[in-house]
């Protein structure tokens, strides 16, 4: 791929990235518009390669910082941006079990950050968990990994989709 048709590329995919994020404003999208946004970063990594990718996902991360809904545009930032092409750096290994241990605690390490910024600039504590009991935060978390799970699934089956039906056109419009 010609250094032009790169920087095109990335600048689209993150102005775009940038663009979905505005939809977490609309309730019930403050979780699913980082998620969705995070997925286009897939595409710099099949495209390009993992560095452009991080480059996209830094760019991309500016303009949400400057945009977006304040929660989610912390997710974005620290999960959902960076995570898929974490993900293809990851399933270099070629060892199931340490790959899901390390995307697991990469997930874990996230939210911990998360709600530690929350809760700093947000005054919450693990009592506003109280609702699911005494065990409320870490039924939070359990639940939250399973979810992480079938994210992480998802995003595999959107890279093999991408592959099938949008990979030859993406070649054609930036001459790759």
């Amino acid at each position: 791929m010609k250094q032009n048709a790169k920087i095109t590329f990335c600048a689209v995919t993150s102005a775009l990235a940038a663009v979905f994020m505005l939809l977490s404003y609309f309730p019930y999208f403050t979780y699913a518009a980082p998620a969705v946004a995070g997925l286009l970063m897939i595409m710099i990594v099949i495209e390009v390669n993992v560095k452009w990718a991080f480059a996209a996902y830094a760019v991309s991360s500016v303009l949400v910082f400057l945009f977006a809904e304040p929660e989610a545009r912390l997710m974005y930032i620290c999960l959902f941006g960076y995570y898929p092409i974490l993900k293809a750096l990851i399933e270099r290994i070629n060892r199931v079990s340490v790959e899901w241990i390390l995307k697991l605690a990469v997930f874990n390490a996230a939210v911990l950050l998360i709600y530690g910024v929350f809760s700093f600039l947000f005054d919450i504590s693990v009592d506003d968990f109280s609702a699911l009991g005494k065990y409320g935060a870490y039924i939070f978390l359990a639940v939250g990994n399973v979810a992480f799970v079938f994210y992480d699934i998802a995003i595999s089956r959107m890279s093999m989709l991408y592959m099938a039906r949008l990979h030859d056109k993406v070649k054609k419009i930036f001459r790759i």
